[in-house]
Formats: C-alpha cells, sequence, structure tokens
C-alpha cells in the first residue's frame, strides 16, 4: 500500500513538471513573439524619428519630478538658490583644488613614519582609449609615490589598444604599473579578484577604470593612516561629464561612518583604500552581487575594521557616461537587486531575522529596512502640559485613534495649568482614555527636564516616548517605526519627522552646531514634506547626533542610566544634552522619516527669542557650549565639515 501511495505521488509530481515545462515552453514562446514586435517597432522609421520627442518628453517628466520634490513655489526658489550656491561652490573643487608646484614638492618629499604602499586595483574591459590614459595620468600624477598599480584587462580583441596603453605607461612607471591580459572577461568582480592577485601592497585601493583621483589622494590617506590608525578610509566624490573633472554635476560630500546610513544607501563608495588584512581570506568582490559588488564589499569590510577615517574632502571625479551607474541605475537595473542582496546577508550576519528591505522614492538602491519587533513591549507615552486643552485633545485624540500598536500608556505630567477648560478635559481622559491615559502632577516652576523625567518615574513601560503636547500623528504605525530601532542594543534615542502645519519640516534630525549660536540645529529645516534632501537623506533611516525630545524613543532603562534629562536645562537643549550622554555610552542616535507628525512648534510655551526667554536660551546655550566644548570642536561626524554652519540645508561654504 506504501508502494502505490508513493508511485501515486510520483506519477502526480511528474504530471505536475510536465505542465510546469509546457507553461515555460509557452512563456518562452511569448518572450519572443513580444522580442519580435518590440525590434519591429524599434527598427521602424518612424519610431526612430521621433526618438528626440521621446527624450523631451522624458525630460520634461523628470523636471516635473523634481518641481513636485520642490513642494511649492517657496521650495521651488530655494532650491535655484541652493543650486546658485553649488555653482559657484564647484569652481573651488575641481582643478582649482589642485596643489600647486610647490605643494606638490613639498607632499612628494614628506616621509611619514610608516611609508605604506598601497595596491591601486583596476578591472579592466573594453575601456575607451581617452578614459583610460585619464585614469593613468592621474595615477602617475600622485604626489605620494610608494604606489603600485594592478591592472587585469578581460578586453576584446577589438580593443586590443587597452594593452598597447598599459604597456607603454608601466615603461614609464619603473615598475609600478603591473598588467595582466585575462584569457577571458571575468566581469567586474573576477577582473577585480585578478588585479588583488597581482597586489603586494600592505593597502588595498579601488579605482574604477574611467574614473580620475585627485593628485593628492593618496598622500592625504597616507597621512590619516600614520596620524590616525586609519584601517579603511574613503573621501568625497563628485561625477562629472564630457571629459572635464570642471564640468561636475552632482557633488557627494558625506558624513563619517554611520552602520545605519550605509545599510540603506553606499554612501561611501569612492574612494575605498583599505588594510589588506580585512579581506581575511574573503575575495574582495564576489560574483554572486555583481552590479552592487562594492556595496557587499564595504558592509564586509568595514565591519571588521577597526578604524574607518572619512577624508572630508573632494578627491573622486567619478565620470557619467552611457552605461556607467553615475548616469542612472537604469544603466544596470540588476544592480538594485544584488544591493538588496548585499544588506540582507550583512543583516542576517548580525542576527537581525525577519526584515524587510524596499526601494525608497529617493532611488532605488535607497532603502527603507523594516526591522522585526520582538515581543509586545509596553511603551509609556510622556506629555507636559500646562493648559492648552484644544492643543493635548488634538494630540491625544491622534494617538488614540490612529495608532496601530495598542501596547502603550499615555502619562500626561500637569503642571500649573489654571484654565477651567484643562480641568474638565483630565476628568474627561479618566472616564474616555480608554484605560490608557493617566495624569500626574509637577509642582514647581515649569522645567521640561525635571517635569519630563517625574513622567519617566511614573512610566511602566519598556520604553519611554517623549511626546510635545502640540503634536499630532500622521503616520499611523509611528511607534512600530520608532521601536523598531529602539530595541536595538546599538541604539540610543530614536527621532521622528516633524512637520510644521503648513508641511515644511520641522525636525529631521540635529546638527551639532548648526545656527547662530553655534550649539545645535535641525537640518533640512522649512524644506517642503515632499524633499528627497540632501542627497535623499530624507528618505532613508540615518544615524544622527541628536534628535528632538519633542518626539523621542529611548529604553526606559538606558533613559535612567545616563540619568535622564539634564535638570540644569529647564527648557533648551536638554535633548540634544541627552542624546549626546547616550552617544558617551556607544550608542547611535536615529533619525527615521518613516515616523511622521505635525509639530505646532512652541505653540503652548512660545518662542524664546525675546526678553526673558531670550536671556535665558542663552544662559542655557553657553552652559552647553561648555559642557560639549570638545565635541562641539570636533565637529559632528554625521555633518561633512564643508557645509556652512548658517544654514540647514546643506549648503556648502564657499
Amino acid at each position: 500500500m506504501e508502494t502505490m501511495d508513493y508511485k501515486e505521488a510520483y506519477e502526480k509530481e511528474h504530471i505536475k513538471c510536465a505542465d510546469l515545462a509546457g507553461r515555460v515552453a509557452e512563456l518562452e514562446e511569448k518572450k519572443e513573439e513580444l522580442e519580435f514586435k518590440l525590434n519591429r517597432i524599434k527598427n521602424n522609421p518612424l519610431w526612430k524619428m521621433s526618438a528626440p520627442l521621446r527624450k523631451a518628453m522624458h525630460y520634461m517628466l523628470r523636471q516635473r519630478d523634481r518641481l513636485k520634490n520642490c513642494g511649492n513655489l517657496r521650495g521651488i526658489w530655494a532650491k535655484v538658490k541652493y543650486k546658485q550656491r553649488e555653482r559657484e561652490a564647484m569652481t573651488h573643487f575641481g582643478t582649482a583644488s589642485f596643489p600647486d608646484e610647490a605643494r606638490r614638492k613639498e607632499e612628494r618629499e614628506t616621509v611619514f613614519p610608516h611609508m605604506v604602499k598601497i595596491s591601486i586595483l583596476v578591472p579592466l574591459w573594453n575601456n575607451q582609449r581617452e578614459f583610460q590614459e585619464q585614469m593613468l595620468d592621474s595615477v602617475m600624477a600622485q604626489t605620494y609615490e610608494n604606489w603600485e598599480l594592478c591592472l587585469a584587462d578581460g578586453s576584446d580583441a577589438q580593443h586590443s589598444y587597452i594593452g598597447d596603453i598599459c604597456r607603454e605607461y608601466a615603461a614609464r612607471a619603473k615598475g609600478r604599473i603591473i598588467y595582466k591580459k585575462l584569457e577571458k572577461n571575468g566581469g567586474i568582480a573576477g577582473n577585480t579578484n585578478e588585479c588583488l592577485k597581482l597586489a603586494t601592497g600592505e593597502y588595498i585601493g579601488l579605482f574604477d577604470q574611467d574614473d580620475i583621483l585627485h593628485p593628492s589622494v593618496l598622500y592625504e590617506y597616507v597621512k590619516a593612516i600614520n596620524e590616525q590608525g586609519a584601517d579603511y578610509l574613503y573621501c568625497d566624490e563628485t561625477t562629472f561629464k564630457n571629459n572635464d573633472i570642471n564640468k561636475m554635476l552632482t557633488m557627494h560630500f558625506k558624513p563619517d561612518y554611520a552602520v545605519d546610513n550605509l545599510r540603506a544607501n553606499n554612501y561611501i563608495c569612492h574612494f575605498s583604500v583599505f588594510h589588506r588584512h580585512l579581506l581575511d581570506g574573503d575575495e574582495l568582490f564576489r560574483a554572486k552581487f555583481d552590479g552592487s559588488q562594492d556595496h557587499d564589499m564595504i558592509l564586509r569590510l568595514t565591519d571588521r575594521a577597526e578604524k574607518i577615517v572619512h577624508v572630508p574632502r573632494l578627491m573622486y571625479y567619478w565620470r557619467s557616461h552611457a552605461g556607467s551607474v553615475a548616469s542612472g541605475i537604469e544603466a544596470k537595473p540588476y544592480a538594485t537587486d544584488a544591493a538588496k542582496g548585499a544588506v540582507a546577508e550583512h543583516l542576517r550576519k548580525h542576527g537581525y531575522r525577519h526584515f524587510r528591505i524596499a526601494s525608497t522614492r529617493a532611488f532605488e538602491t535607497i532603502f527603507k529596512i523594516s526591522y522585526q519587533i520582538i515581543g509586545n513591549p509596553k511603551i509609556s507615552i510622556v506629555i507636559a502640559n500646562k493648559d492648552h486643552e484644544a492643543d493635548l485633545r488634538r494630540c491625544i485624540a491622534s494617538i488614540l485613534e490612529r495608532s496601530t500598536y495598542d501596547n502603550y500608556e499615555i502619562i500626561v505630567v500637569e503642571n500649573n495649568s489654571v484654565t477651567e477648560e484643562i480641568g474638565k478635559y483630565y476628568e474627561e481622559l479618566k472616564e474616555k482614555g480608554e484605560g490608557k491615559v493617566k495624569v500626574v502632577v509637577y509642582d514647581g516652576a515649569f522645567n521640561y527636564s525635571a517635569v519630563n523625567n517625574l513622567g519617566a518615574k511614573e512610566a511602566d513601560g519598556d520604553y519611554l516616548l517623549l511626546l510635545n503636547n502640540d503634536t499630532q500623528v500622521i503616520t499611523v504605525n509611528w511607534m512600530e517605526e520608532l521601536l523598531m530601532y529602539a530595541q536595538r542594543e546599538d541604539v540610543g534615542a530614536v527621532g521622528a519627522k516633524l512637520y510644521y502645519e503648513n508641511r515644511t519640516i520641522q525636525h529631521a534630525g540635529v546638527v551639532l552646531a548648526l545656527g547662530a549660536h553655534r550649539t545645535a540645529g535641525h537640518s533640512h529645516y522649512g524644506q517642503h514634506r515632499e524633499n528627497l534632501g540632501y542627497m535623499g537623506r530624507l528618505c532613508y533611516a540615518q544615524d544622527v547626533s541628536a534628535v528632538t525630545g519633542a518626539c523621542l524613543m529611548v529604553a526606559r532603562k538606558l533613559f535612567w542610566d545616563v540619568g535622564g534629562l539634564d535638570e540644569s536645562f529647564a527648557v533648551s537643549l536638554n535633548d540634544v544634552d541627552f542624546c549626546l550622554k547616550l552617544r558617551e555610552k556607544g550608542r547611535l542616535n536615529v533619525f527615521t522619516p518613516f515616523a511622521e507628525l505635525y509639530h505646532f512648534e512652541s505653540v503652548s510655551r512660545g518662542l524664546d527669542d525675546q526678553g526673558e526667554k531670550a536671556r535665558r536660551y542663552e544662559e542655557e546655550s553657553e552652559r552647553f557650549r561648555r559642557k560639549w566644548k570638545e565635541v562641539l570642536e570636533k565637529g559632528d561626524p554625521y555633518y561633512n565639515p564643508n557645509f556652512s554652519l548658517d544654514r540647514s540645508d546643506f549648503s556648502l561654504r564657499v
């Protein structure tokens, strides 16, 4: 009987396989038919004649999307002004930034304690003659001269001139250029791994065949290796066109190492140089991640690195031309899947399970990572309040009515209210608050830190969520979006994206020393909700120095481990001070744009811009500057020093 059952099951599976094979064959036929029709359309004279019109239409659609991202006329005008400042700044970052002859001589003659040898790997494949020569010239022009250039050439017979050019340069390079003609092309991963076999340097550098290096980049890297013990280095970069590095398209000024940024977006990219011990026997590039092999490699190597150094100078010139990734991800659509795979493998290595990785509206390879929420921890939402019944009612109603997370309590900390309306509302909350709301009383003059500390003492949740009474929930899963980061062992505080009533940004992360008082300010302040942010930074969760206390989640135990909020900061900067205390403990502070709320800022207590309030703000600012003097002097690691501290829109210093 068992034999008959097995036989029947086998026959059924055989029939299924035959059926699937038939369906595959049908799909193949349809594919061939569609390809035939598509080719016929493309070869049609009318199709070819309409090409300029289609390009113009696509251009107009792109401009429409860009205008949409600006939000309104004010946003469009701000974008125009930003581009004007950027174009002015560009004149300082091309050949104008190259060392003059005196500086070249000084750099060339510098003797470091450790004159490390850097092997620069360049995989070759059917490169254009001009690109090949410009790439080689930029290496030959390096002021630091202890380098070797390892070239593995997978070009076909039609591009045999590549070998001729390389051999010509090798003859002039006094043994520093090593060239190998490969029997077959192994793709970017395979060819780069062949380059690695040729390398004898202590450090390895990765360089693309059609790009250009700043003459001082190796000098700056070796300086950082000697002064800081760097074992992984990268710099800022720009894309350019028309064979002229002064014709820049986009300049990318990067933050220092930030793991959440890197998981969501390969912001490090070029020019990566690292100690070869980081390879730990692995291949440099893995073929299964072709198209995003650099993202995979950077995630693996930075995991192992002990000292990652970002050199905040624009020193890599990434050529944009047809077929290059710099010209658009559509040139290599498989790169998206490869990048997701690389990030997924990295996350699994760090113990994460059941996460999701999705492309964002910024770009196909800029990701939203959704982490699994472990268990069903209780969240205690602490809201300080004085009068303003309508504001508090709106805030609490939005929590109760819109939130999809249900294991929470709301603790209203009452402080010196005098209106009859608020008293009645408190009574109403006791009756209709669904058992989730309680009111506690703080006696004494208003002190934001002390009020919230009292609320935290009254809380019995696993996580605290400090929330202003002048906020209103937009995103229904806002608590989940905050909690997925707050649960991580390496994270301290998590902050949300907050908007004014007119849908402009009030908070998207805090930058140290930004603003007139040189204490802290909000990045992307005043930009429209639809804005993508600098290099897409409004579209993915990222590490920041601090987040606003207007909406801040933290583990309750961690809150008290750092002493809660410092009550000497009665009104201002207590949230930034708290986040910096978490940073001192080695914790990351995270801003996520996927938890959104309105923040009708300072409705309850007013602004600190005049009279006694202005004097108090200056006193607290001075106390903050004294307390965090060394931190402020070092600069915000997540905000490039080339950016102005007088503007929040990532404008460059000019």
